[in-house]
C-alpha cells in the first residue's frame, strides 16, 4: 500500500524535461537483420518551410516520402507526409546543432510533440504513444509504464497539445482521402503486394495531400 501511495505522489510531481541529448534528431541504430530508422514526419507545408530555410542557410537538408497511398485510378502516389532523411555523415537532422535545433521556433509538429508520437494502428487510424528511445523516458520508464491518457496530459502538458494537433491533422487528411474516394476522384489500394507497391513507387508521380 505504501509503495502505491509513493508512486502516486511521484506521478503527480513527474514532469517531462528535455535533456537536449539529440536522440529525437538522430538515426536509430539497426542491424542488417533488423533494419530500422528514426521517423520524423513532415506535412507538406512543413517540408516547404524547412526546404526554404535550408536553401537560405546553405544546409544540406533532404526528405523522402513517408506515409503514402498508391492511387490506382490516377496512377499517382499520394503523399500524406514526408520524413527527414538522416543518412548523412552525422546520422542526424541537418538542423541539429550542439546546443539544440537551428529551427526551434518553426519546428514541425512531430518535433514539438516529442517524446509523444503518432503511432499508426492501421491504414487510416492513429493514436498517441511515447517514444521509448527518449533518454528522459528511459530514466523514468518504471513510472511511465502503463500510464493512461490523463497522466500523459499531466506529465507532457505542452507536448500533448502538439501531439493532439498532430493527431487531428492526420485525422483530417484521412477524412479528405475518404471524401475523395467517395467522390470517385481517387481509388486507394486496400491490398497490394510489396512487389507492385515498390514498382509504383518507382514509376508513379507524387501528389501531396494538403489540408
Amino acid at each position: 500500500m505504501r509503495n502505491n501511495v509513493s508512486k502516486m505522489i511521484l506521478m503527480k510531481e513527474l514532469k517531462y524535461r528535455c535533456k537536449n541529448c539529440g536522440t529525437c534528431c538522430s538515426e536509430v541504430p539497426g542491424t542488417i537483420e533488423y533494419p530500422t530508422y528514426k521517423r520524423i514526419p513532415l506535412y507538406p507545408n512543413e517540408a516547404d518551410r524547412l526546404i526554404e530555410i535550408a536553401k537560405k542557410s546553405n544546409v544540406s537538408f533532404k526528405i523522402i516520402e513517408d506515409l503514402v497511398f498508391p492511387d490506382e485510378k490516377n496512377q499517382k502516389i499520394l503523399v500524406v507526409t514526408w520524413r527527414i532523411r538522416l543518412d548523412n555523415n552525422n546520422k542526424q537532422c541537418a538542423f541539429h546543432i550542439k546546443n539544440g535545433c537551428q529551427v526551434h521556433d518553426v519546428k514541425p509538429l512531430a518535433c514539438r510533440a516529442y517524446p509523444l508520437a503518432i503511432k499508426q494502428e492501421d491504414a487510416f487510424n492513429f493514436k498517441i504513444s511515447i517514444d521509448p528511445l527518449c533518454k528522459w523516458v528511459i530514466e523514468n520508464y518504471d513510472n511511465l509504464y502503463n500510464i493512461d491518457l490523463e497522466q500523459i496530459k499531466k506529465i507532457f502538458p505542452r507536448e500533448y497539445i502538439y501531439a493532439q494537433e498532430h493527431l487531428n491533422r492526420n485525422k483530417s487528411i484521412m477524412l479528405k482521402l475518404r471524401e475523395l474516394e467517395k467522390a470517385n476522384k481517387i481509388k486507394i489500394f486496400r491490398k497490394i503486394s510489396n512487389i507492385n507497391f515498390n514498382k509504383y513507387l518507382k514509376q508513379w508521380e507524387r501528389v501531396e495531400i494538403r489540408v
